[in-house]
């Protein structure tokens, strides 16, 4: 089902990259398989076991030490040094976490609560005001050791920046001043948006869950540490402190740092042209106006075609961009969504 349909795609001038991201498999995988139709298994696996392997017996015997009275509350971290300490090798760590795997024993003990390792909700943005992503970064002041702090809400469909606010301290206060001040500018309608966050004393303060519960807002959270699950937030601030015009030394108010922070918004909303939105600006995708403007584009290089031929050895650049973001991929996703859609 996924190479006719990947077959389909590529008639109508998909490239197999695109195909590949779209179904959520490797480019070189699709190759094989249209190598091999019959998906049989070519790989050789081993035919004898490892030598080094241990025997049955041998397996039992690890478990029935870490499982021991002495030990079942110790880790292999600990129980490998204390059997040396006493003259003993019985096996690795790596065996000892492997064998406890295997038999359903490596859970989480103790009273600390579990690392949280599940992705996030997966949020899918079809327009604007509809997911937005907000962070706070440092900005240097006058005074070693002390910073300003920015508070900063972009949309994740359109990569605008709807709201900011330079302040002196982090507080959950604030932060709910910012969120109820920028739907109110935006017009957005609280119960269709959702805000991701990360894991910080103001995204996590009573008072900004309180406010976000009250509008009807669905807060949405990062992993613990996981900067990875917070995209869109961290991008714009390395495009903020990578633009040349950034100040090589600290912000000598408060005030100047709200008028650079001022000045880097009109450019980023209204100038910058974004890659990641079809090289079009956040202002333009957030008003509608990014559409006119890609197919105006197409017709020139058509055109450009049409007058020189020869210069174009395939068709011209696609001048689009994609009309759905999705913030924290699911697994799969991609893959199961073209699926179900080609068999509709």
């Amino acid at each position: 089902m996924i190479l006719l349909a990947v077959d389909e795609a590529r008639g109508a001038g998909a490239r197999l990259s695109r195909c590949a991201k779209v179904v959520g498999i490797a480019a070189r995988t699709l190759q094989r398989w249209k190598r091999h139709p019959t998906g049989e298994d070519g790989r050789k696996g081993p035919k004898s076991a490892p030598h080094n392997r241990l025997s049955d017996e041998e397996r039992e015997e690890v478990l029935a030490l870490l499982t021991s009275a002495e030990f079942r509350d110790l880790s292999p971290k600990q129980i490998v040094p204390k059997l040396a300490d006493r003259g003993i090798y019985i096996a690795s760590e790596a065996t000892m976490y492997r064998l406890l795997r295997e038999a359903k024993l490596a859970t989480h003990r103790g009273r600390a609560r579990p690392r949280q390792t599940a992705r996030p909700k997966q949020l899918v943005a079809s327009g604007p005001n509809q997911v937005w992503s907000w962070d706070i970064t440092y900005l240097k002041s006058p005074v070693r050791g002390c910073f300003y702090y920015l508070y900063l809400i972009v949309d994740v469909w359109s990569r605008k920046t709807v709201g900011w606010r330079v302040h002196e301290r982090e507080c959950s206060e604030l932060a709910a001043e910012l969120v109820t001040d920028t739907i109110d500018a935006e017009n957005a309608d609280p119960e269709a948006l959702a805000l991701h966050q990360d894991n910080g004393g103001p995204m996590k303060g009573a008072t900004l869950k309180a406010t976000l519960e009250a509008l009807g807002v669905m807060a949405s959270y990062s992993r613990p540490r996981v900067s990875d699950d917070n995209p869109f937030s961290e991008a714009l601030f390395r495009t903020l402190k990578y633009r040349p015009a950034y100040p090589t030394k600290p912000f000598s108010s408060l005030q100047n740092a709200r008028k650079w922070v001022t000045e880097f918004v009109a450019w980023y909303n209204g100038e910058h042209l974004h890659s990641g939105i079809g090289f079009v600006s956040p202002e333009q995708r957030h008003q509608g106006r990014d559409l006119a403007l890609l197919r105006r584009r197409k017709v020139v290089y058509e055109g450009a075609k049409a007058r020189h031929p020869e210069r174009w050895s395939g068709a011209t650049r696609v001048w689009t961009n994609d009309p759905t973001v999705t913030l924290n991929t699911a697994k799969h996703t991609n893959q199961s969504q073209f699926a179900t859609a080609q068999a509709a």
